[in-house]
């Protein structure tokens, strides 16, 4: 019996050391104190025997010690409307991948529902600010540096993340005691879904506007302050608290230099996304302990085994090839067969390099296509004409023209390959990235006059992949843009027409990059506005050619994991 008492005892006491309760305030020092709101997760509230007169005091549920500790701290908040604190299950889910990750994790509860004559995030952002003082406070007790200290948050969650994240020199309430004394600013933040971001819905609601509109903004209560910190934002792309929320985010923190990622999800309304891409996002910041040494691309892909055959082939008949220069290139077309052929689709797949040079060998394109074909996808490269041609064409003219041709040639020959001519997808980088753009936006265009049956052909694709794609904005986007395609006035070039054939993309590029991210993410917002899903990946910190050299755990190791996971509907 002596046995069962302590046995008894002893997980009492670990169930205490596990979920240690602290509350934020004493009942007469509470800013903003409301007789109808309520501190406690809908799990506790809904159960049977809750006593709301109990349970005024919002607290920090410290949850258990990291067995591997990398002297940081999480802190995590549910969303709910505002109106209650109802995201047990992905409490639970980041409290349990962050403690593995040694990281130490507390649950934020704040006062719900909606305070009454106060702004509907009032509250909760007192609640939050006394919250991060109080984490601070207790870093030499619980084994963190009180300046490794973030947040992850969802839906109103997510907004009060954004609030602790760019507003902390704010105060939200006035000074009640000695802790008040603390700084709030937290060092980095992960804000799924964010609700209420732009101006359409701050009062409260859905994106009346879905975040569009001449006179639809950011809202003001972000005030982006000189300790805001970084930041890494998730949104579905069909979500009704609008994505464009963290598009406008991601733009002003792009234009005060802040590092920042921003991941869209095609298809997914409200909810959470890719909590892996925060992990790799913690990791590449230095949050989970010191950041690995970068792998050059080309040393983890150097096998063809996984290719059964190679077939090259001219894109022009001779004599027959449209403006020709002497200065330029031979372009041709390389088949690579998997050795295990696993989908009828076919990726074609060419580098950047400022249309002045291309190779269908280099890491760009040779890394991906041992990838590709490991997956059981057919690959044609194509080496387009470069260097640029002369004037009175645009730099891009003659690599256009040699894309619509492969295509037409792809596709004319599918089917006796056995393949599906209705499945073809073009994938580029840099000015590769560009070249894809133009074959995404305008297949209706011709660049040349037929020459052949061949060009009779479409050259409409069903997807596209660009990765860090230059000379998308008007400004140029070149490594002398001040702007980087922040301002308003920098737009998306003309030669994009935006056709009724234009397909999806998928889009990954460096934050830092000086060919500008923001080229990425106005082609996202133009095609959201046609009602097209993208999927949208930055990487912070990560300049052109992120992906070159890398660290294991980053999103710039893992990024051609997102290449198969976009493409695998679509095999």
């Amino acid at each position: 019996m002596k046995r069962i008492l302590l046995l008894i005892l002893l997980c009492c006491s670990l169930s205490l050391y596990g979920y240690e309760r602290q509350a934020l305030w004493s009942a007469r020092k509470m800013p903003d104190s409301q007789p109808d709101q309520i501190a406690a997760m809908t799990s506790e509230s809904n159960a049977e025997g809750f006593k709301p007169e109990k349970n005024r005091i919002p607290y920090l549920e410290w949850f258990e010690k990291p067995q591997n500790p990398v002297g940081a701290c999480m802190i995590l908040i549910s969303g709910g409307s505002y109106q209650n604190c109802c995201d047990m299950k992905l409490i639970d889910k980041w409290h349990k991948e962050l403690t593995e990750a040694g990281v130490q994790c507390v649950n934020l509860v704040y006062r719900t529902p909606r305070p009454v004559g106060l702004p509907i995030y009032q509250s909760a952002w007192e609640d939050g600010q006394r919250a991060v003082r109080m984490v601070r406070s207790q870093a030499g007790k619980r084994g963190f540096d009180p300046e490794r200290i973030g947040v992850i948050g969802m839906s109103a969650g997510g907004h009060l993340t954004l609030l602790l994240a760019t507003s902390s020199q704010t105060p939200a309430y006035e000074r009640t005691d000695a802790l008040d004394d603390l700084p709030c600013h937290i060092n980095i933040a992960v804000a799924n879904a964010p609700a209420y971001a732009t101006t359409d819905a701050e009062a409260g609601t859905k994106a009346t506007r879905q975040g569009y509109g001449p006179d639809v903004t950011l809202s003001k209560v972000f005030k982006f302050d000189s300790k805001t910190c970084p930041v890494s934002l998730h949104h579905g792309g069909l979500d009704p608290y609008s994505p464009n929320g963290s598009t406008q985010v991601y733009r002003q923190l792009r234009r005060m230099g802040v590092p920042a990622e921003l991941h869209l999800y095609p298809g997914k309304r409200h909810g959470a996304f890719g909590f892996e891409r925060a992990v790799e996002f913690l990791t590449q910041m230095g949050f989970l302990g010191p950041v690995a040494p970068e792998v050059p691309l080309m040393d983890r892909f150097t096998s063809d085994s996984d290719r059964a055959e190679v077939i090259k082939e001219d894109v022009w008949p001779e004599g027959r090839m449209p403006d020709p220069q002497e200065k330029q290139c031979q372009p041709y077309i390389e088949w690579h067969f998997p050795a295990v052929q696993k989908s009828r689709a076919i990726q074609i797949l060419y580098s950047g390099g400022g249309y002045n040079k291309n190779s269908p060998d280099n890491y760009e394109v040779a890394p991906v296509r041992r990838y590709l074909n490991a997956m059981g996808i057919t690959v044609v490269t194509l080496k387009y004409r470069t260097p640029r041609p002369e004037p009175p064409l645009a730099k891009h003219t003659t690599a256009w023209q040699d894309l619509q041709r492969t295509i037409r040639i792809v596709r004319s020959e599918a089917s006796r390959r056995g393949l599906d001519p209705d499945r073809i997808g073009i994938m580029g980088y840099s000015a590769g990235g560009h070249l894809t753009l133009m074959g995404v936006t305008s297949s209706r265009q011709n660049s040349y006059l037929p020459i052949d049956d061949i060009d009779k052909v479409s050259c409409k694709v069903q997807w596209g992949i660009g990765i860090y794609p230059a000379y998308a904005l008007t400004d140029g986007g070149d490594c002398n843009n001040i702007h980087g395609g922040n301002e308003d006035s920098d737009v998306l070039v003309p030669e994009f027409n935006f056709d009724l054939d234009t397909a999806p993309m998928l889009l990954i590029h460096g934050d830092a990059d000086p060919w500008a991210s923001m080229n990425s993410v106005k082609v996202w917002e133009k095609m959201r506005a046609m009602g097209i899903q993208c999927e949208l990946h930055t990487l912070a910190t990560r300049k052109h050619s992120f992906q070159r050299t890398a660290s294991p755990g980053t999103g710039s190791y893992s990024w051609m994991d997102r290449v198969k996971e976009y493409l695998q509907p679509l095999m």
